[in-house]
């Protein structure tokens, strides 16, 4: 069985022959797939699925219903799914909120399913299993303060409630929890979020530490942990 058999992709858009080409092209490649038309049909699909789990949803922007923004927002009432949002809309302010929302990536369409794939993939190499954490042998957390890391689970608890991360969250968290007191810069930050080169000039890694501060920091508008270092980036602050 390959490494892909049993990953299943929701595809929320109303696109009927779009839905076509992306379910046979990844089924082709080994995933599951299941189409919504709809974003209420869409979540209604990740609320009330007993059977195969989801494991990422593919969410357009442009809905008939509810937009993909108030798609996500709803999802993200039920589940911290991996999501990549796409849109043929080609204003910037679309992606900086649906990152700011909780979407893991952003694509333009037209787009090439190949690379559709490829953002998947990668995106659900950085996903943490669905199980509940059940830790037995702690060599290899990272443990700074209240906080657990376990990079094993890429998952993060604060005096052991899950913090609840995404994946990219997850990607940037782990970078500085790895190296107290040392900054990274904020293309540093998004390569090893998603493993692939940005404009020097982009700022969501701002839009992503801020969210992740509201889950890590008691008072996120005076951040005890994630550190802004001036012309230098962000550190987690040493101990």
């Amino acid at each position: 069985m390959t490494e892909t058999a049993q990953r299943n992709i929701l595809i929320i858009d109303d696109d009927s022959r779009l839905q076509a080409v992306l379910s046979e092209y990844l089924q082709a490649h080994q995933y599951l797939t299941r189409s919504a038309l709809s974003g209420t049909e869409g979540v209604t699909a990740i609320r009330d699925n007993q059977g195969q789990p989801f494991d990422l949803v593919v969410l357009d922007i442009m809905l008939p219903d509810m937009d993909g923004f108030e798609t996500l927002r709803r999802i993200r009432t039920l589940s911290n799914l991996p999501v990549i949002m796409l849109t043929a809309r080609i204003d910037e302010t679309d992606r900086i909120v649906g990152l700011e929302m909780g979407a893991d990536d952003y694509m333009h369409k037209p787009f090439n399913p190949r690379e559709l794939l490829a953002r998947i993939k990668a995106v659900l190499r950085r996903g943490a299993p669905a199980d509940s954490p059940k830790p037995k042998d702690k060599s290899g957390l990272i443990c700074l303060g209240p906080f657990v890391f376990d990079p094993g689970r890429a998952k993060g608890y604060r005096d052991g409630k899950d913090l609840g991360l995404s994946a990219v969250e997850w990607d940037i968290l782990f970078e500085l929890v790895r190296h107290p007191g040392r900054p990274f810069s904020r293309d540093h930050l998004l390569n090893a979020a998603r493993g692939r080169d940005f404009d020097a000039f982009d700022r969501s890694i701002d839009v992503h530490i801020s969210r992740i501060r509201k889950k890590i920091e008691t008072d996120p508008a005076r951040p005890a942990y994630i550190k802004t270092v001036w012309g230098r980036g962000y550190a987690w602050a040493e101990e």
